[in-house]
Order: C-alpha cells, then sequence, then structure tokens
C-alpha cells in the first residue's frame, strides 16, 4: 500500500509521516508534492500549519493541487488541521477561496469575555457526533491536540462527524463519502490519534 503525505511546503509532515509508518509498517510512506505520485497513492493525507492564505497559494504553486482534488473524490483521504480548512468554500482568514470541495465556511473564533486565549492550543475533548470507521475504538470524549483559530463551519450539519467545545461549540471533524478530515492533530495526540490514523490505513469506504 502506498500512503501519499501531500508536500506543499506548509504540513507538520514529519510527526505526520512517522505516525503514519508506526501504525502501517507494512505500507510506503511517501512526503510528496509530485502529482503523478499522489494519484499512483492507494490513500492521501493533506496535513497543513500556518496560515490559510498562504496554505492555499503554496498548494497551487506545488503543482499537487489538481490531484488532491482528485484524491477526495476517488481514494481515501485525510485531510489535517489546514488539510480540513482548505476543503471548504471560503476561510475568513484573508477572505481566502478554499477548494469548494465541502460547502461551508471557516471562521475565526469569535472575541468573548470567557478569558480563552486565541490560538486555541492544547488537549480538548472530542465528541462523536455520529458513528464512523475512524472513531473504531476510540472512546467518545477523548481527548485530541488543537493548535488554531479558525475552525470550519458546514453547511450541512449532516458532514459533521465531531464537535469541540471552546467558548463555543465547533465542528472538529467532518466526514463525507470517503473524505474524513480533522481539526485537531492526530499525529501529536497520542494512542487515541495513533488509533485513528490505525483506523484511516484500514478504512474501506
Amino acid at each position: 500500500m502506498k500512503i501519499a503525505v501531500v508536500d506543499y511546503g506548509m504540513g507538520n509532515l514529519r510527526s505526520v509521516s512517522k505516525a503514519l509508518e508506526r501504525v502501517a509498517p507494512q505500507a510506503e510512506v511517501l512526503v510528496t508534492a509530485n502529482p503523478d505520485a499522489v494519484r499512483a497513492a492507494e490513500r492521501v493525507v493533506v496535513p497543513g500549519q500556518g496560515a490559510m492564505p498562504d496554505c492555499m497559494r503554496q498548494l497551487a504553486a506545488s503543482g499537487a493541487r489538481e490531484a488532491v482534488i482528485e484524491a477526495t473524490r476517488a481514494k481515501p483521504f485525510l485531510g489535517i488541521c489546514i488539510g480540513l480548512q482548505m476543503l471548504f468554500d471560503r476561510g475568513e482568514e484573508g477572505d481566502t477561496a478554499g477548494l469548494g470541495l465541502l460547502p461551508g465556511r471557516v471562521p475565526r473564533f469569535p472575541a468573548t469575555n470567557t478569558g480563552l486565549k486565541i490560538p486555541h492550543m492544547g488537549w480538548n475533548e472530542v465528541t462523536q457526533a455520529r458513528p464512523h470507521a475512524l472513531w473504531e475504538g476510540i472512546p467518545d470524549r477523548s481527548r485530541f491536540y488543537f493548535v488554531h483559530s479558525y475552525y470550519p463551519e458546514p453547511a450541512d450539519r449532516a458532514m459533521t462527524a465531531g464537535t469541540c467545545a471552546y467558548g463555543v461549540t465547533f465542528t472538529c471533524a467532518v466526514a463525507r463519502d470517503n473524505i474524513f478530515a480533522v481539526q485537531f492533530h492526530p499525529e501529536k495526540s497520542q494512542n487515541s490519534g495513533l488509533q485513528l490514523l490505525s483506523n484511516f490505513v484500514q478504512w474501506r469506504p
């Protein structure tokens, strides 16, 4: 099995690829922006850190944009952090157009009087909104590691697979057909994160 971790210059690539190698030692994990390599992989992971305008610009510059879009339509696809946000129509950060593959937007956490800091950084509970193969073996309300100031707001609430509370309750995982994407970082989330990645490797959507 070949798993492509898409390298467009913005991802936490080493920790993602090492975590995948740990849960799938039989797989070939490729860190690549080569469109042909992305197309040849059986599974595709798109991580991302940083600002959405930079990520969208770098994805286009890498040459992998169209291959990523094709992957979301044809094979098991996992988006992580910005790799989730870019799937939507538009991000509030820099008023940036996303890939438009999922209807919805990516707003910033609202300014509140709760004393909560932005970015949302650290461990938080994830409530599983509905059963999914990638939640298999992970207890509901398990804790995952987050680092973000923006979050997805799907137009279709049926896409929400997980939620988290930080001042507001927000969608932190979405699922549709062969796409599963999370706002948190499974590669930094110890046993629960490794279980999710293991589930992804075995997933047959």
